[in-house]
């Protein structure tokens, strides 16, 4: 098989990547990546079999949420990492598959017993059947590099046969992917769900049973947006405890007179030691992108050098990198493939990766890392290039606006609050996305937007004014801080008496990009949110079967036009 891959937005004619991604990925980087999911199926076989037998192996959870995380749009572009990954999840396919068997687990099932996988997933309705053996998953070994070639171009996205139960098995996986992300910032600030690891060890062993029917992985899927919610609600719990609850606060756009170095991705940890390394040292500190709500926390307030945001959102990094003239940091995904003319001050860290690319690497025994070469790099540098002037505002996390909420029930009960627009998501470089620039700008003086993620910043910088003083564009934070949009949401049906969160007076017009927004999706229709519109296109990797089922399940429709969307939502 040639390369073929649909997991975000951009997926090539709408139907998918088969000669280089959109995102930039070769061909050989992805399979390199299709093999090592695979290789985590693989562990999760033994994995989920163990923990049914009260062994938890710790390393496994890591390396497979960091897998996943590692293989998000846009996060790593370095095929010697994902090899070497694929490697060492061999050597950990042994270790845990030893692990059960010590523990007394068996490793075929008698033929009076149903699937083997079946029954340890929790999946009934099988009929007795013939022995099964373990899926090649986990079996395979690969000797040579020639092995691990010839395996990783059978083992993709196509490699399901069954378009409707490979549609599903997808939608999961980029599910996965997606709370993946979130469980590791959260652990980054110790914070930690054993349930959730174990969740995602199950769904990616039930990806490589062939006897599940499409209503199984339905019900796996919303069960995915189930632990969807408890890992955003586990990572807004490790951000507040942490750093304060966010504030509404006016952020600078403009830049200083000082050398200066930009931290873009989401990782607010990496942050905290970056900010906590350049004082004093003269190198102001900016956020790019999904770091903007940085600027938000009490706890990062205190540094003098903490000078704003600059730039928009990920996909302009090319240009604003070039203006910036300083180092970038790079956390988290959101990285594009340098130009030759700023690679040499881009660093990357944590599973973010660029071949040629300066890495920062992890502290030893839980340490700090170390910060203090592209401390020593911004020094030499010129102050960053101002592009833009002013202030943006944002804060509007849960705490804060539920401390408004009498001022805004009072706006709603007075009609000077008509509807809340939700356009959480994620920002990308295609023309139509202006849709939703014009969609912010022609939506009634009388109506609010909720947002979250750096779909923000296709209206965030517009003049959109205020509602008695609430301002008409409440940013919540990142993509993850989607979460508190849930929040307020229930808190207003609470409020207002309602039995169902879908009588509120909310829409939902939500551009999506990548997989964190899979699992934001999934978690809204676990929480039985309904008539979701996505845009600018339906994600490719619908079947025209399941995105049916969607459709009537759920009511999640596309976008049209402004003007005409704005009539259906409005109700007129």
């Amino acid at each position: 098989m040639s390369m073929f891959c649909y997991q975000c937005q951009e997926a090539a004619g709408g139907k998918g990547c088969t000669v280089k991604g959109v995102c930039g990925k070769t061909e050989d980087l992805a399979k390199a990546q299709d093999l090592l999911i695979y290789i985590t199926k693989g562990i999760s076989v033994y994995s989920t079999k163990a923990r049914a037998l009260g062994v938890i192996n710790k390393e496994v959870d890591k390396f497979i949420m960091e897998s996943l995380f590692a293989t998000i749009t846009n996060a790593n572009f370095d095929r010697n990492v994902f090899m070497e990954r694929v490697k060492k999840g061999l050597q950990l396919r042994e270790e845990v598959k030893n692990q059960y068997v010590n523990a007394g687990g068996k490793l075929t099932e008698s033929k009076e017993n149903t699937s083997w996988l079946k029954k340890i997933l929790g999946f009934g309705g099988m009929k007795k059947e013939e022995e099964l053996k373990l899926p090649e998953a986990a079996t395979w070994f690969a000797n040579n590099a020639n092995d691990f070639n010839a395996k990783a171009a059978t083992v993709g996205v196509l490699a399901t046969e069954n378009e409707d139960v490979r549609s599903l098995r997808e939608l999961i996986i980029y599910g996965l992917k997606g709370l993946a992300a979130y469980l590791k910032h959260s652990n980054h600030l110790n914070y930690n769900d054993e349930k959730i690891h174990g969740f995602m060890q199950k769904a990616l062993a039930a990806t490589l049973d062939d006897s599940l029917t499409a209503d199984d992985l339905v019900a796996l899927a919303l069960e995915a947006g189930k632990f969807g919610v408890d890992g955003m609600a586990l990572l807004d719990k490790a951000n507040t405890e942490t750093y304060g609850h966010p504030e509404i606060t006016k952020v600078n756009i403009g830049v200083r007179n000082n050398p200066g170095i930009l931290i873009s991705g989401h990782d607010l940890k990496d942050m905290e030691w970056l900010l906590a390394q350049t004082e004093g040292t003269g190198v102001d500190v900016y956020t790019h992108s999904e770091m903007l709500p940085a600027n938000y926390y009490p706890a990062f307030k205190k540094y003098k050098h903490f000078a704003g945001n600059y730039g928009n959102a990920w996909w302009k990094q090319t240009e604003e990198f070039e203006s910036f003239n300083g180092p970038i940091l790079m956390t988290t995904n959101c990285v594009v493939p340098p130009k030759a003319s700023y690679k040499d001050r881009m660093y990357t860290t944590g599973v973010t990766g660029v071949p040629g690319v300066k890495h920062i690497p992890d502290g030893k025994n839980g340490k700090a890392k170390d910060f203090s070469a592209i401390i020593a790099h911004a020094k030499k540098c010129k102050a960053p290039k101002e592009i833009e002037k002013g202030e943006i505002i944002g804060g509007f996390a849960h705490n804060q606006v539920l401390a408004l909420a009498d001022k805004v029930v009072e706006a709603v009960k007075s009609g000077a609050i008509k509807r809340f627009f939700v356009m959480a998501g994620c920002d990308g470089r295609m023309k139509s996305r202006n849709y939703y620039t014009e969609f912010a700008e022609k939506l009634p003086k009388d109506a609010v937007i909720l947002t979250a993620g750096c779909a923000k910043y296709k209206y965030n910088k517009l003049n959109l004014g205020d509602i008695g003083g609430i301002p008409r564009v409440l940013d919540a934070g990142q993509c993850n801080d989607s979460y508190s949009l849930v929040v307020i949401a229930l808190k207003l049906k609470e409020v207002f008496g309602l039995d169902d969160v879908n009588k509120l007076p909310i829409s939902y017009n939500i551009a999506w990009y990548e997989q964190k927004a899979v699992i934001v999706l999934l978690s809204l229709l676990h929480l039985g949110v309904k008539n979701i519109h996505l845009g600018p296109t339906l994600p490719a990797f619908l079947s025209p079967n399941v995105a049916k089922v969607l459709v009537e399940n759920f009511g999640i429709g596309g976008i049209t036009n402004v003007d005409d969307d704005i009539k259906m939502f409005m109700g007129q």
